[in-house]
């Protein structure tokens, strides 16, 4: 399959996908970031390109009009097709606000099924705020995360280790001047047949976490470390490891501070949704596809994408990036008007 830019209502779009371009439990990813029903108008000032402006003279970039209960079936409706089009190992990453993501929480929880809900997660999108206001400045928002089954794709993202990750979990350092640390060799739970190593049982209610010739394997590396009382741990090098698992808090993933477009988000965060959820022959969706920030990380990773939008300024704002963009992935898009 090629590319594909919809411009069109994306009910119209995704319907369309659905039964004309047969594409049901066809797509892997879908990440979206509609509205978050804050009753306004989004536009873009001719005079001020490069940033978000409120002028009443700008160009409606898009309206943000409706909202509460509506909001939310709006959003159900199209779950609802999403869903159809997700295959057996897709998620769905659905960005959201504080105001409004816990109503689109219980909805998700409906459509895709609590059991398939895998995170919450924080993203940290801007600078602390020092207005004033009746509560506490609001420098985050949310994504919802869901797979349609157990077994979605999942690359295993990692954040690389800073040098104060490497002194707190790597507080040991060996005369080789190598970081690492130590943890135990035994875990909850007593074996129905323990063994015994170098003479000693693991501890009552616990059992060894490998088999006891995988622990004398270890220690003839020099890969057990025995404290002054004659207790085993397994030692862990930091330089072995490939970074720390990502968490569901989100730090270094803020906004762009000049957007080209209203609510334009940080690339590399998607990157990162996009190489974890997806692989290199997978489809990936945004059917608010604003200004083309998921279509440009889908083609510069390697994945088919497919983007919808009905607002003339993120089309021509999607079309901008994605012809002046060159990488290695390029492949050029098919263009359908609904």
């Amino acid at each position: 399959m090629d590319n594909l830019l919809i411009y069109g209502e994306n009910m119209t779009g995704l319907s369309f996908l659905l039964h004309e371009k047969g594409l049901k439990g066809k797509i892997d990813l879908v990440y979206i970031d509609p509205p978050f029903a804050t009753g306004t108008n989004f536009t873009v000032s001719d005079n001020r390109f490069s940033t978000v402006s409120s002028s009443r003279t700008g160009q409606i970039a898009y309206t943000d009009k409706v909202t509460g209960k509506e909001f939310v079936e709006e959003i159900r409706k199209r779950c609802l097709l999403i869903k159809e089009l997700l295959s057996e190992k897709g998620s769905i990453y659905l960005h959201t606000d504080y105001k409004i993501g816990h109503y689109l929480k219980v909805m998700m929880d409906e459509v895709f099924g609590i059991e398939n809900f895998r995170n919450d997660i924080t993203r940290i999108k801007c600078n602390p705020k020092n207005f004033d206001r009746i509560g506490y400045g609001n420098i985050k928002d949310m994504i919802l995360f869901y797979s349609k089954t157990a077994r979605p794709i999942w690359n295993e993202p990692r954040w690389e280790y800073s040098e104060r990750d490497l002194e707190k979990l790597f507080p040991k350092v060996d005369s080789q001047g190598r970081r690492y640390t130590t943890v135990p060799i035994h875990a909850p739970g007593e074996s129905a047949n323990p063994q015994p190593f170098k003479g000693m049982m693991p501890p009552k209610g616990r059992h060894w976490r490998t088999d006891v010739s995988e622990l004398e394997k270890l220690d003839k590396q020099g890969l057990i470390e025995w404290s002054s009382n004659g207790n085993p741990r397994k030692i862990n090098y930091a330089d072995e490891k490939n970074g720390k698992r990502v968490q569901d808090i989100w730090l270094d993933y803020k906004d762009p501070q000049y957007p080209l477009y209203p609510t334009e988000k940080n690339q590399d965060f998607i990157d990162m949704i996009i190489q974890t959820s997806s692989n290199t022959n997978s489809i990936v969706l945004d059917c608010y596809c604003g200004s083309g920030t998921t279509l440009k990380s889908a083609s510069d990773n390697g994945r088919t994408w497919i983007g919808i939008d009905r607002s003339d300024v993120a089309i021509q704002s999607t079309r901008k990036k994605l012809d002046s963009q060159q990488t290695l992935f390029s492949t050029g898009y098919d263009y359908i008007e609904l």
